[in-house]
């Protein structure tokens, strides 16, 4: 029989579940995720924790440099600049801070990477640099996701890159790497002097449709819009098939695991559509669920050793954001 524990209303969706996970949770050496998960598994709301306190706010924060950057550790000079490489960084600096930590605008390590990364967005809204001089519809909505769960949804900054990313999208409604749609090697995207336009009666790539609806769905207003409905369309109908371009491919990559979020994968894509609006009584969400119930381990936890990024913490932060996300489809 599945478990029966004391979940509040939140957790419905839990119910479902056959192991509980909620024990691992709660145990864990980690305040932050052991507060989150008694805040949205149980319902308590005390006691609060000072989250800028913690040792996880407090190393990064130390390491940010005055510009509000942090310095991407190594790099290869070949493959892209100084300040891609710490753009990059900056960008993954500030998705633990707000995802894991909760923080917003209102943290001044939120409001000074948030300002170093605009210096990379051109005046139509996307994000140059990691992909040299070429688009990036994957970085520019997956910064822009950030900067929206941060606060800045009102912000032209996240305003420009919506519509940019709007305007940018595929004959079918979804995404793709510009290069890609042309046939040409990511070589060709790092080091072209002349901007790459696409091929918009190629196919999209799922891999990066996913990633953009990340950023439509964190908003608002936009995740209402029948643009990102169409996409998200596309999106579901694609679970655990093969992607159209060479990047990240293979089936088995919707398998794997990341929090906070990266790539596209089953979890990353079942949170954007329950935000969106889509529930398990949708067929595909259905099927996107029913591999979750039927993969628990023992522990009561996924993929235990194989998410990503690699840390003693990351199986129980990703199963708290499946968690979340079964929720999310049930409520």
């Amino acid at each position: 029989m599945p478990v029966r524990t004391p979940f509040n209303e939140h957790a419905d969706g839990m119910r479902h579940l056959w192991r509980d996970p909620i024990g691992s949770l709660l145990t864990a050496d980690d305040a932050a995720l052991r507060y989150m998960a008694r805040r949205e598994l149980l319902g308590e709301t005390a006691p609060e924790i000072d989250m800028g306190e913690l040792p996880g706010v407090r190393q990064p924060t130390a390491r940010q440099q005055p510009d509000g950057r942090w310095k991407y550790p190594g790099g290869n000079p070949a493959i892209r600049s100084r300040a891609a490489y710490d753009q990059l960084e900056t960008y993954r600096q500030l998705a633990v801070l707000v995802c894991k930590f909760g923080l917003d605008r209102q943290h001044p390590a939120v409001a000074a990477a948030a300002g170093f990364l605009s210096s990379f967005q051109t005046e139509t809204g996307d994000y140059r640099g990691i992909y040299g001089r070429q688009y990036t519809p994957n970085y520019s909505a997956a910064i822009t996701e950030i900067l929206i769960r941060a606060g800045y949804d009102h912000t032209a900054q996240v305003e420009n890159t919506l519509r940019w990313l709007l305007a940018m999208r595929q004959d079918d409604g979804g995404w793709a790497i510009p290069a890609r749609t042309l046939g040409l090697s990511l070589n060709v995207m790092l080091t072209a002097r002349q901007t790459v336009e696409p091929d918009r009666s190629r196919p999209s790539s799922h891999l990066i449709t996913g990633i953009v609806l990340r950023a439509l769905a964190a908003h608002p207003r936009y995740r209402h819009s029948a643009d990102t409905r169409r996409a998200a369309e596309l999106l579901k109908s694609r679970f655990f098939r093969r992607d159209v371009y060479p990047d990240r491919a293979a089936p088995s990559y919707w398998l794997v695991f990341s929090y906070p979020f990266w790539w596209t994968d089953l979890l990353s894509a079942l949170d954007s559509l329950a935000r969106i609006g889509f529930r398990r009584g949708d067929p595909d969400i259905a099927r996107g669920v029913a591999w979750f119930l039927g993969n628990q381990e023992p522990s009561g936890l996924w993929n235990t050793g194989r998410n990503r990024p690699k840390g003693p913490h990351s199986d129980l932060w990703v199963g708290l954001a499946i968690c979340r996300m079964l929720n999310a489809v049930s409520a």
